[in-house]
């Protein structure tokens, strides 16, 4: 492409498909760059391995390389005593960009947000963050870029400030592409949907609007494309799915040829530009350009290089110590109604209903009222699924046992507490009488509402099942022995089709031994998977609830399949779902799926742990009438 120099981007952009590149910071930690460093301050440290990122998304056919500057404002900075090197890096970074890029490809300069939770900011200090992003944007446009893009903002006023600071910086010499993310229910943090925040924005008189990150390819074309009838060019560049933790580090699981998919369907919508956010790598980035030669009549290159591999790494604790002086460990039987079932090997149904995001937990308690009525065992409550802003599960679940007299699981996350903080909540839950437990690490903040909260992870869910074994023995996390001991039932999961099964089955043995007295399974599809799974597990001699998630819909199957961490829905279960569609149809084959599931396992597991969709408990019901009850 030797149009570059002779064509501005936008005016392309108005006339037909523009590839995108792919993730940097992705990139940076996949090849060692660790989330405790600076992924700016790299252009300035590692100029060779932010070129070979450029050069590889290039290779790959992305037209428009974007500088490894998302964070190169002043606040973000100052984290890390930085905030002096604004001009040097955003300079450094466009330099190496265009240094690769030449005449082949644009270059995007990156702006992200101030990383300030916006809510907090009085209004004294607005001007100080418009200043700041006057300042990131006059650096960048004077080195050169051929587009400002500012990216993944949640927050319509911020972004408000931050155009007007790179208009300002830009002298309005630099075009400026809005785009910005919406959380899971489709709004921005105000509550803004797409449509209005499409007409916000080009009232503002951006050149380009568009959509990144926060979710994968669907959830992006359905925002993106309620934006595209406000007369200018609009660009999505969705995650590669839903982020995981793996070995301690962050995967994503949307394969590059779901990105074809939907890259097609992005491009014959009307979204002019196509790229990746998070997760993407150069293979993604080569299967968006496919579509978009596809959609131009082009021939395909004759080079294909390798996808990228990602490394891992773990972490763990020591072994906990056996059990204090003059304390008596509680037996999985004396834990609770919960516990005298798994002991006694009654069948177990627990059903999954979570925090509301606002005050009222009047519809949760609802909803379980109707399970328990309906002949549910216990309920299981999430920690902030999805990493959402939402009230702490410990409230919901101490309402459910002080209300209805039913016991309550509570999810335990690594994510947001250190170790004192994991201590202190899990010593108030046992005194507030809940005492079931989900061990898991959590979703990364990354993939919610707040995706510059600060992930924690002191320790892994193997780490927190040994600190909270060792307070059921009697000792605190630093091995000291405690006046009496805590009677905590120890939940955890795991993935029956994960992808590195060997690697699965190590780790349930782990949990195991550092406490888990049940393991709950991933949601199950596939029968033959399924069995593999219960056949290898036997030998750890610990009880299994096997989770069923009811699809809701054609759509809700091909979401989960290709987007959600640890699941998979195999061919048939999807054709399933796509002949039945959406609607009370979807549902209803949904059910029947399920049942199907827990029926040819019934006999073989301990219980069901049910996940229903939509805050839709009726569907669990419908799942185990019959078959269980």
């Amino acid at each position: 492409m030797a149009e570059r120099p002779a064509r501005a981007l936008i005016e392309v952009l108005k006339e037909r498909p523009v590839v995108f590149d792919g993730a940097m910071g992705t990139a940076l930690y996949e090849r060692g760059v660790l989330f405790t460093s600076n992924f700016d301050q790299q252009t300035l440290l590692k100029p060779d391995l932010i070129q070979s990122i450029h050069r590889a998304h290039l290779e790959a056919g992305a037209e428009v390389l974007t500088t490894n500057t998302f964070g190169a404002n002043r606040y973000r900075l100052a984290s890390h005593r930085l905030e002096g090197e604004v001009e040097a890096i955003n300079r450094a970074a466009v330099e190496l960009a265009r240094a690769v890029a030449r005449d082949k490809a644009w270059v995007a300069g990156s702006i992200g947000p101030s990383g300030r939770v916006f809510k907090t900011v009085p209004d004294s200090e607005k001007a100080n963050l418009r200043a700041a992003f006057r300042e990131q944007a006059a650096a960048l446009a004077e080195a050169g870029v051929d587009l400002l893009a500012l990216e993944t903002f949640r927050q319509p006023e911020e972004l408000t400030l931050a155009i007007e600071g790179a208009r300002a910086g830009s002298r309005g010499a630099v075009p400026i592409l809005a785009s910005v993310s919406f959380d899971a229910f489709g709004t921005m943090a105000d509550g803004t949907g797409p449509e209005e925040m499409a007409k916000r924005l080009a009232d503002l008189g951006v050149e380009a609007i568009g959509v990144n990150c926060a979710d994968g390819p669907a959830g992006v074309y359905e925002m993106v494309t309620r934006m595209l009838d406000v007369g200018v060019p609009v660009v999505a560049q969705p995650n590669a799915g839903l982020p995981r933790r793996v070995e301690g580090r962050l995967a994503y699981m949307a394969t590059a040829e779901y990105f074809l998919v939907y890259a097609r369907r992005l491009f014959k919508a009307g979204v002019r530009g196509v790229g990746g956010c998070c997760g993407t790598t150069a293979d993604h980035v080569r299967k968006i350009a496919a579509a978009a030669r596809m959609l131009r009549g082009e021939e395909p290159p004759r080079d294909s290089s390798p996808p990228e591999v990602a490394s891992s790494a773990t972490r763990d604790l020591e072994r906990p110590p056996e059990v204090a002086p003059g304390v008596v460990v509680t037996a999985l039987a004396d834990k609770g109604a919960l516990g005298a079932a798994l002991a006694s090997r009654r069948f177990v149904v627990s059903v999954e209903v979570n925090p509301p995001p606002g005050l009222s937990l009047e519809r949760a308690l609802e909803g379980a009222r109707l399970l328990k009525d309906g002949g549910v065992d216990v309920i299981n409550v999430a920690d902030g699924a999805r990493a959402t802003a939402r009230m702490g599960n410990l409230a919901l679940c101490h309402r459910i046992q002080e209300t209805l007299g039913m016991p309550a699981l509570m999810h335990v996350t690594t994510r947001d507490r250190n170790l004192l903080g994991l201590v202190a909540h899990l010593l108030a839950a046992h005194e507030l009488g809940v005492r079931d437990l989900v061990i898991i690490t959590g979703d990364p903040p990354k993939m919610g509402d707040f995706p510059d909260a600060t992930p924690v992870y002191d320790v892994d869910s193997v780490g927190l099942l040994r600190i909270v074994n060792g307070l059921n023995r009697g000792f605190d996390p630093g091995g000291k022995p405690l006046d009496a001991a805590t009677s905590f039932l120890c939940a955890t999961g795991a993935e029956p089709a994960a992808r590195d099964y060997e690697r699965e089955l190590r780790r349930l043995a782990q949990k195991r031994d550092a406490g888990a007295e049940v393991v709950m399974t991933q949601p199950v599809y596939d029968p033959e998977v399924l069995d593999r799974f219960l056949d290898d597990v036997r030998p750890l001699g610990i009880p299994v609830l096997v989770g069923l998630l009811p699809l809701a819909s054609y759509r809700n199957a091909e979401f989960l399949h290709n987007e959600v961490p640890g699941m998979s829905i195999p061919e048939p279960i999807r054709e399933r779902m796509r002949r039945a569609g959406g609607g009370p149809e979807g549902r209803a084959e949904g059910v029947r799926i399920a049942r199907e599931m827990l029926a040819s396992v019934a006999d073989r597991v301990d219980g069901a742990y049910i996940m229903p969709p939509f805050g839709r408990y009726e569907l669990a019901l419908e799942v185990i009438e019959g078959i269980v009850r």
